[in-house]
């Protein structure tokens, strides 16, 4: 899958210094796209763009294919004579994201933009609304009834609804439509305004050789439109509560290992439909993305199963995942896919035989490299050409973060490999990644920027206080721009060769 050398930046929107509170796909977001471009960069690792759900991670959505509303940019709405630039222009602007703030801000003024767009017949867009609802109602009405409805029991879990509607009885369904038929409508026009936008981004970076890295998260949340809809493809009681829940064994890192509580799948029902629901998923993924990351890859050959009556995930036990069956069907269906599988931890030989047959990139993160002699698989020696090669994650602490947390005797070995650099560790560590074998090296703007432990964007063990870093206005200046680039050039990672065709027509190259 892996034909060319290439770098790119780890960059969620809600990072972006825009407007509001919160990054999203206006100004900010092309503005970083042309920084990418001057830094020779041609890859942008977005993680999930769906709505957030438990602890505002993009994780733990309550939707596998609905976008973020809150990434919408309203400066783009203003643009088109959807809202008052003056009411854009007095929301507050603050250097963390600030959820529970920003939904307050930022969601009527979006609502404001969609009733303005119902409203009018002839509004600039009208027929492609129309042509978005129409064709996404496979996912789309789904999700904009759960959504309404979710918010009409105050955020309960859908498993907390009144019977008729958690078991989805035809007729309470289609009262609930009529009676919540405005708010819909709302849902529907959030939904078309947040894919107008980010399509437009998408072909902006593919006008410039930038290719998407996406994500999907293999496990879905219980409180999901997903779950609530398909009930039938999860392991399920008769009161539509999980019987298994998803998570880890205990480790070295935790005595009781982690419980994260999603609704393990029925695979033989999927096998039994021919994997429909997830062909759809990817298929999905590619029409958002040019890349697709598998998150917790791991789980495609074995997960682990922990009953859902107990509290911890020690009581658990290894199952069979589907293995080749399921990418089996994604060729037949959708051709030759790009992905990446996230292939980090405690991972068996079984798991890298089923990514190496499949012919899929793992992950290495440098981060992990300086233990013992077994967490040299994460260093270049030992990297093979097919292989994505990060500094640090979303889910690590920022390079700097990480060096200054480590002892004086583990910082020895990490010294004796990087060397001692005059710009900081990150970059010491951004220089090996980007000349390694690795055909492609992603690097946090975090990590690019020199930050801290304040810049953090995930600890996956908290529960509040997560994905709130957001990068200054004016941080990306020419200066580091120069660096990066120069650095690709030298490691061959700059894109040499842009197609003219992709330039002058990247609408072709968009789903």
């Amino acid at each position: 899958m892996l034909k060319n050398r290439a770098s790119g930046i780890l960059l969620h929107p809600t990072s972006l210094p825009s407007r509001g509170g919160i990054g999203d796909l206006g100004p900010a977001a092309y503005q970083f796209a042309d920084f990418l471009t001057e830094a020779k960069q041609s890859l942008w690792q977005v993680l999930p763009l769906a709505p957030v759900g438990m602890g505002n991670s993009p994780y733990s959505s309550t939707s596998a294919f609905a976008g973020n509303p809150l990434l919408i940019s309203l400066e783009r709405l203003a643009d088109r004579g959807l809202i008052d630039r003056a009411r854009v222009d007095a929301l507050p602007n603050v250097e963390q994201v600030q959820y529970e703030e920003v939904m307050r801000a930022k969601l009527p003024l979006l609502r404001d933009a969609a009733r303005n767009f119902l409203s009018d017949k002839n509004a600039r867009g009208r027929l492609q609304y129309d042509s978005f609802v129409r064709e996404n109602g496979w996912w789309l009405e789904d999700y904009v009834l759960f959504d309404a409805l979710r918010r009409h029991h105050d955020g309960e879990s859908w498993n907390k609804w009144p019977h008729e509607l958690a078991h989805r009885d035809n007729d309470a369904l289609h009262f609930k439509r009529e009676e919540l038929r405005e708010e819909l409508d709302i849902e529907r026009f959030l939904q078309f305004a947040f894919f107008e936008q980010w399509r437009s981004l998408r072909q902006y970076c593919a006008a410039r050789s930038i290719r998407i890295i996406g994500d999907i998260a293999i496990f879905v949340s219980y409180d999901s439109a997903d779950v609530w809809t398909n009930p039938h493809l999860f392991r399920l009681n008769r009161e539509l509560e999980p019987e298994v829940v998803a998570g880890v064994p205990p480790d070295a890192f935790s005595e009781t290992g982690q419980r994260w509580g999603n609704p393990l799948y029925d695979w033989s029902v999927s096998r039994e439909r021919g994997y429909e629901w997830w062909v759809k998923r990817v298929r999905w993924a590619l029409a958002t993305c040019d890349i697709i990351r598998l998150d917790h890859f791991r789980a495609f050959e074995q997960y682990w199963e922990i009953p859902a009556s107990e509290p911890t995930a020690v009581h658990g036990r290894w199952v069979d995942g589907p293995k080749d069956d399921v990418f089996k069907v994604f060729r037949e269906q959708l051709g030759d896919l790009p992905f990446i599988a996230e292939d980090l931890g405690m991972i068996t030989a079984e798991v890298h035989a089923l990514r190496q047959r499949l012919n899929i990139p793992g992950m290495r993160v440098m981060q992990f490299g300086f233990g013992d002699v077994g967490a040299h698989i994460y260093l270049p020696q030992q990297f093979e050409p097919n292989t994505v090669v990060y500094t640090g994650t979303h889910d690590n602490d920022t390079t700097v973060g990480w060096w200054e947390s480590t002892s004086p005797n583990d910082r020895l070995p990490i010294t004796a490999y990087l060397g001692e650099a005059k710009d900081g560790i990150a970059w010491t560590m951004i220089r090996s990644a980007e000349g390694s074998v690795a055909r492609l090296c992603v690097v946090p703007l975090q990590d690019v920027l020199s930050l801290g432990s304040e810049a953090r964007m995930n600890v996956p063990s908290r529960s509040a206080g997560n994905w709130s870093w957001r990068y200054k206005a004016g941080a990306l200046t020419s200066e580091l721009a120069r660096k990066l680039a120069a650095l690709a050039d030298v490691t061959d990672r700059a894109p040499h060769n842009v197609d003219a065709r992709q330039k002058e027509n990247p609408e072709e190259f968009v789903a």
